[in-house]
């Protein structure tokens, strides 16, 4: 792997596990509730509108919520360095094409 590459992968890893509390913060899933009037907010009542009255254990919301309150799991985080790792690897190879 050329450094320019390993560069994006690092910094694209780095760049989602930093950003992915503030991203969840932004959309209402806080360290205190889900957010009164917020994308989390409208998440989570179409959610328990759609299971009948609660948002299911184990849905996205709820997974999204647990996040916003304890922060992300071990196994969480190295889902989303994955992924920015991934995003990275893109964009460094996209950049290399120009």
């Amino acid at each position: 792997m050329d450094p320019l590459t390993a560069a994006g992968v690092l910094f694209g890893a780095v760049v989602a596990v930093v950003a992915a509390p503030v991203v969840l913060g932004a959309a209402g899933f806080t360290a205190t509730g889900i957010a009164a009037g917020s994308l989390a907010a409208s998440m989570a009542s179409a959610a328990a509108t759609a299971s009948g009255g609660g948002v299911v254990a184990g849905s996205v919301v709820a997974g999204l919520q647990s996040a916003g309150v304890a922060g992300l799991a071990t196994s969480t985080t190295a889902v989303v360095a994955g992924v920015g790792g991934a995003v990275g690897w893109l964009t460094s190879a996209a950049a290399a094409l120009f």
